[in-house]
């Protein structure tokens, strides 16, 4: 027992080295095989380019402030093909149905599905979306949340051109409004740092979700595979969980083009945005294995950073500490400076160090969340 403590006592800060070194060559290997793949992205040159007729289709509950606001962004797309909008209020108190009678007189590919009544044992929104996608004249499905809009008239046109021989989804990217305050800043960088985690994946030959936000997969597909029947009982998923299950490393392409982007406007509240998060959260634990373990793996990493680096500069020696360090630090700039150019959160860059370490914090926070009932609204 005396040689064991005396072992420990003088090796012990080689160990906590050992640790931190493992946990940096842990990210390293993340940055390196995966998230420079977004960093770098460069979108594959077509010969000819085709256009397709495209169902964009948004569910709304009590959302006539936000429909006013935000669809006529999706109404005034500029393409040449047929398109059709359909948006499936479900079950809405307020003015919704009125407001998108009156849309209709102006926007005659415009069709509204009002829907009056629950469906039992399905919470959220996969009722009325499954619904929106069972009533859609055409194969490609586009879907964004009422509270989105598009980044420009040619959202609609640059997700298409995405599709070609094989591909069946396309991930693009749901960002947030830019506005004053820390936790705008924080909302926009974990909502960065989560598509940086999911295209670099789908880049990579291991997709595992995308954002309702802005998401588009074939009515087919959708069919196909049953559609949410294996996950109504999730309220949450219908993006994520849905993608998790049916996309395969041959079947989907992103897209990283500023003018494909949607907008929608962060929680303002702290509170409000951690009760999203919590929910959004919940879903992971219904990953495949594979990713959940990926996923894991990163975090675990990615949260005893900061700590054994703390501890190795005040109980080992602090240059190679700092050192080790360092590599970690400019792999991390460099991808974080490209990638968020290209998601055009290029302001986030004089920040990141700052948010990377709040990710520390952040994990404490949202960790119970993968072991939490998920809750059954879908707001």
């Amino acid at each position: 027992m005396g040689e064991i403590q005396t072992f420990f006592i003088t090796w012990w800060p080689w160990i906590l080295f050992a640790l931190f070194c493992l946990v940096i060559l842990i990210q390293l290997i993340y940055y390196i095989a995966f998230f420079r793949r977004v960093a770098f992205f460069k979108s594959a040159s077509k010969e000819k380019t085709q256009t397709h007729a495209v169902s964009i289709i948004v569910c709304a509950r009590d959302e006539a402030n936000n429909l006013t606001k935000y669809l006529p962004g999706v109404l005034v797309q500029t393409y040449p093909t047929t398109h059709e909008l359909i948006v499936v209020n479900h079950n809405s108190q307020d003015e919704t149905r009125y407001l998108l009678d009156e849309f209709k007189k102006t926007f005659k590919n415009l069709q509204a599905i009002n829907l009056e009544q629950e469906a039992l044992g399905i919470p959220g929104k996969k009722y009325p979306l499954s619904i929106g996608i069972k009533e859609a004249k055409h194969e490609i499905l586009l879907l964004t949340d009422a509270d989105c809009v598009p980044a420009s008239e040619f959202w609609l046109q640059k997700m298409q051109e995405a599709y070609h021989d094989g591909i069946e989804i396309v991930l693009g990217y749901g960002a947030y409004n830019k506005k004053p305050g820390i936790l705008n800043k924080i909302i926009r960088f974990e909502t960065f740092h989560s598509a940086l985690q999911y295209m670099s994946y789908a880049l990579a030959g291991l997709p595992y979700m995308g954002v309702g936000r802005n998401l588009s997969y074939k009515r087919e597909l959708f069919f196909r595979t049953k559609g949410f029947s294996s996950i109504n009982h999730v309220a949450s998923g219908d993006d994520d969980l849905f993608i998790n299950q049916v996309a395969t490393k041959h079947n989907v392409n992103v897209v990283l083009d500023p003018e494909a982007f949607t907008l929608s406007e962060p929680k303002r509240r702290f509170g409000d945005w951690i009760r999203q998060k919590n929910r959004h959260y919940s879903t992971s634990k219904f990953y495949k294995p594979v990713h959940k373990f990926l996923l894991g793996l990163y975090s675990t990493s990615h949260f005893f950073v900061y700590p054994l680096f703390v501890l190795c500069m005040f109980f080992f020696d602090w240059r190679l500490t700092l050192g080790v360090f360092g590599i970690r630090f400019l792999w991390q700039a460099v991808v974080y400076y490209n990638a968020m150019k290209k998601m055009n959160e290029r302001d986030l860059f004089y920040w990141w160090w700052i948010l990377d370490i709040w990710m520390f914090i952040h994990y404490f926070i949202f960790a119970p969340s993968i072991w939490r009932k998920p809750n059954k609204n879908w707001h």
